[in-house]
């Protein structure tokens, strides 16, 4: 099934997967978000006791060596079919990160139903781009403990497999035997949505007719809660976890730090035509830029952001009146909200009227590195299934959001034909990311 080389190769989803506080599948984590139910709660992977921010979105009753439901046939170096997407003994050579992002990608691989059609497609055309912002932290700080009290014998000889970005997409390629480039991105919290933009590069120049790609984070622990909480960036509302994460709300007080991952199969058009699949939308375009402005703060005006979802639509070759849901980063920070909304309202100064905006991390949390593609999965969903998904805990909104026009979907999804999305992704360093997703 391999395709010629063509500059106008046309990139479509076919394939989601995903493990986050909302759910620990794709099918879980949509429900949750269109019932505008949050993941958040009192952290349980270590007692915050003393710590300003004692909260969390953590992922729950995740088995990383679970049986599938369907033996998937990649017939790689081992010759065998995958029954378990990690074995216990993987368990324990890998990060938590990789387990949920390597749940992520088998779910989307499954649901892309590429494996009926293995035999007839070129492992060499097919490639992962997994991008990890922070790596295993828990790891480290885990590792550290112990050789502060063994020695280095007591030192693990799958450190550097738990703790390394790229061991993620290694694992990926290896136990799905894709071939192609094999590579991890890390650009703070817009990593998984710069992972995505460039695996569509890759199929749209004929490097690749396959893609897996997407994010994953698992940095739920004691030093990085407290460094986000000593930065002042998160959310203390910890006698109300469910309610604490609330962008464009007049009341937010920062985000709240999550854990998960979200993975897409991302194919050549007339490749996925050929076999029949599902197609959830197109990856219409993508938009990256700086802001050269300050290591944590979004640039006045998100000047930085107008400019990569400009490039976005663009490449995309779309209007701002034909984008129906902008997919915002949004995080719940006091400035951050206002400035991407300014941005917003400036780019679709011609339709804000009609368009809807929404913020999942009012449930989901911030995902950091996986933050981008969660915002992804939001616009794929609401084209395909007809759905925006609110944003939760706006009692008040904030008037330096509210008067700017924007219509942010308050509390309760809505009911409407999606033609066309686009989700924001930035990141400390001042990256940002754009994504435009469409109908087919």
């Amino acid at each position: 099934m391999q395709t010629s080389p063509s500059s106008s190769r046309r990139v479509v989803i076919t394939g989601i997967g995903a493990v986050t506080p909302c759910g620990n599948s794709a099918t879980e984590t949509w429900a949750a978000l269109i019932a505008g139910r949050s993941g958040i709660a009192r952290v349980t992977r270590f007692d915050p006791t003393g710590c300003a921010a004692q909260i969390a979105g953590e992922v729950k009753n995740f088995d990383p060596a679970r049986v599938l439901p369907k033996p998937l046939q990649p017939r790689g170096p081992s010759g065998e079919p995958v029954t378990q997407a990690l074995t216990p003994k993987d368990v324990k050579k890998f990060g938590r990160f990789t387990h949920l992002g390597v749940g992520a990608a088998v779910e989307a691989y499954a649901d892309s139903g590429l494996d009926a059609v293995r035999s007839a497609l070129v492992p060499d055309r097919m490639g992962v781009n997994l991008g990890v912002g922070l790596g295993g932290l828990p790891e480290m700080e885990a590792m550290h403990d112990t050789w502060k009290a063994g020695g280095y014998r007591k030192i693990s000889p799958f450190f550097i497999f738990q703790i390394a970005p790229n061991l993620l997409a290694g694992q990926v390629s290896l136990l799905l035997d894709f071939r192609g480039a094999n590579m991890s991105v890390a650009s703070a919290c817009a990593t998984s949505g710069h992972a995505l933009g460039e695996a569509a590069a890759a199929i749209m120049r004929s490097d690749a007719d396959v893609m897996l790609a997407g994010g994953a984070e698992s940095t739920v622990t004691p030093l990085a809660i407290g460094a986000f909480a000593q930065m002042r960036a998160l959310s203390t509302r910890n006698d109300d976890p469910a309610r604490a994460s609330r962008p464009y709300d007049r009341d937010r007080d920062g985000f709240v730090l999550s854990e998960g991952a979200v993975v897409f199969v991302l194919e050549e058009l007339e490749h996925a035509r050929r076999r029949g699949a599902r197609i959830y939308a197109e990856f219409r375009g993508y938009g990256a830029s700086a802001d050269a402005y300050h290591l944590s703060s979004l640039a006045p005006g998100a000047e930085g952001s107008a400019r990569s979802m400009r490039a976005a639509l663009a490449r995309a070759k779309l209007t701002p009146s034909e984008i129906d849901y902008v997919s915002a980063h949004a995080t719940s920070t006091p400035t951050g909200d206002g400035e991407e909304a300014a941005a917003i309202a400036n780019v679709f100064a011609e339709n804000k009227a009609q368009l809807n905006v929404s913020a999942v991390k009012s449930m989901t949390g911030h995902l950091l590195g996986a933050a981008g593609a969660m915002g992804v999965l939001a616009a794929v969903m609401a084209i395909h299934r007809g759905i925006v998904p609110p944003t939760i805990n706006l009692e008040h909104i904030d008037p330096a959001c509210g008067d700017l026009g924007l219509n942010v979907t308050a509390n309760t999804a809505v009911r409407r034909k999606v033609r066309a999305a686009l989700a924001n992704s930035f990141g400390f360093g001042g990256t940002n990311a754009s994504i435009v997703v469409a109908q087919p």
